[in-house]
This record gives structure tokens, sequence and C-alpha cells, in this order.
């Protein structure tokens, strides 16, 4: 398999996203891949939703890097992510910064559009990600 083609930057003149875990652009070359993975949220197999907002976050990566491995991609091929957050606040904030820190420590986040919303689709459901990865 070929080396995966995805650029992550910032360019000059739009502030610097990284202090927020995510950048500006993502771009990849046309003959690439895309994996689209579909909003995943913070419960396991079983169903159970943790009252944790943190929690939910780490779950929700944790599926997402499942569904990466799936197509054989890592957490560095994504692209592009959506998040969906209820009740958002400057608490949930942090931890969206922090978690994605985990994630990726060389702060070459992924785009990522951040909505805050009344409700998700379960009763307990306080986050969903949505993400777009380069094969």
């Amino acid at each position: 398999m070929e080396k995966t083609t995805l650029e992550i930057t910032n360019p000059a003149g739009i502030y610097d996203p990284r202090q927020h875990g995510y950048s500006h652009v993502a771009s990849v070359s046309a003959e690439r891949q895309l994996v689209f993975i579909a909003g995943q949220g913070g419960s396991r197999t079983d169903g159970i939703l943790s009252d944790d907002f943190r929690t939910q976050v780490s779950i929700v990566f944790e599926n997402i890097a499942l569904a990466l491995r799936s197509k054989n991609l890592t957490m560095a091929n994504i692209a592009k992510l959506t998040t969906l957050v209820v009740d958002y606040d400057e608490v949930k904030h942090q931890i969206l910064i922090e978690e994605p820190t985990r994630i990726w420590p060389d702060l070459n986040f992924p785009v990522n559009t951040l909505i805050p919303v009344q409700r998700l689709a379960l009763n307990g459901m306080l986050i969903e990600i949505d993400a777009t990865a380069v094969g």
C-alpha cells in the first residue's frame, strides 16, 4: 500500500486553531481512498452510556479507531471530523482540547467542525463524532 498523502495545514492570516484541538485545512491527493465513518457515540457494544462527558469522548475516539482499523487505517489518516455536543460549555470545550491532544500529540489535528446541539439520537448521549479518513 502506498503512503497516504494527507496534508494538514494552518494558513498564515487565519488564527492558529491548534490550541483548540483542530486544524483549518486538510488536503488529499485525488487518487486516494476516502473512508467515511458514521457518527460514533460514547458507548461500546453493550450500549451503556456513561454520565461522564470525558468517558463518552474517550469511547467515541476508541470506536472511530476500531472503524479505521477495519480498513487498515489509524487516527493519523483522519482528515475531517464533525463533532456534535449536547449542552456545550467551557468544561466540555476543555475536554475536547485535551482528548484530541492525547491522540495527536504533534498537534497535527484533523479539520473539525463543532456543533452544539440540544439533543442526540439516544437519551444520555452527550457527544457524536463522524470522521472522514484518507487511505
